[in-house]
């Protein structure tokens, strides 16, 4: 299994309840859906290559 880092935040209630019914419904955990949710945002935005992109020894994604 890989190690991952932990990461706490709060969020308003709400927001918690959202979360712990998407996830339900899509069959994972909470922390699965946010973890899904971020690196999405994260490539969208050129933070975090694309899942199979030529990335070099910087990490940095070539174009």
């Amino acid at each position: 299994m890989v190690r991952t880092a932990p990461l706490g935040f709060r969020v308003e209630p709400e927001v918690k309840d959202a979360l712990t019914r998407a996830a339900a419904d899509d069959d994972r955990s909470v922390s699965s859906l946010v973890e899904r949710i971020l690196k999405a945002w994260l490539q969208d935005r050129g933070y975090l290559p694309e899942p199979g992109a030529d990335t070099g020894k910087s990490g940095e994604v070539s174009s």
